[in-house]
């Protein structure tokens, strides 16, 4: 058992890590969780069941991992909307009709995998105020779904909304500053 958890420590602790980085943008934080999984998966080996990879369990325990990071980071943030005046009707003519940035004319199609970008999207995430961000990442970035993310972080649905529209107002604009595409 102890050599078995050893074994994926070698083969999936590099693509777990990194799947953390992704997710938290924190060195320190994403070593955290994974060590966390591998401790939760040495307590739970009884769990696991041979119908799926340990990859793909080591991955569903991490992904619980992040959840529950975001959980208690959110629990202690207070929301204060009305102290942030960013909202501009002129800002509306970046979105189209469902809340999408437009398209920019000359982009290229792939910078979600341009390494560049993706380096100004998180500090660009990072400057958004800490319970925006929080909301940003749980509603993009860890795909729950938005009643849970409201009762989580205790807001109604159209304040939800409103952050969710501020917020992209502000990306789009710190990555149309901080990004020559």
């Amino acid at each position: 058992m102890k050599n078995q958890i050893s074994n994926w420590l070698h083969e999936y602790g590099d693509e777990l890590y990194s799947w953390a980085f992704y997710k938290v943008s924190s060195k320190e934080e994403a070593e955290d969780l994974v060590q966390e999984t591998f401790i939760a998966a040495f307590s739970s080996i009884e769990n696991f069941r041979e119908n799926s990879s340990p990859k793909t369990w080591l991955f569903r325990i991490l992904n619980n991992k992040i959840i529950d990071y975001y959980r208690k980071r959110a629990n202690n943030l207070t929301f204060e909307l009305e102290s942030v005046n960013i909202y501009n009707e002129s800002f509306d003519d970046n979105f189209d009709n469902s809340g999408n940035w437009k398209t920019i004319e000359n982009q290229d199609n792939h910078w979600l995998d341009n390494d560049e970008f993706n380096h100004i999207f998180r500090q660009c995430i990072e400057k958004l105020p800490k319970n925006w961000s929080f909301i940003i990442r749980s509603k993009f970035i860890l795909d729950l779904e938005t009643d849970k993310i409201c009762q989580k972080f205790k807001i109604t649905s159209s304040n939800y909304w409103q952050i969710i529209h501020r917020s992209k107002v502000l990306l789009k604009n710190c990555i149309d500053k901080n990004w020559n595409a």
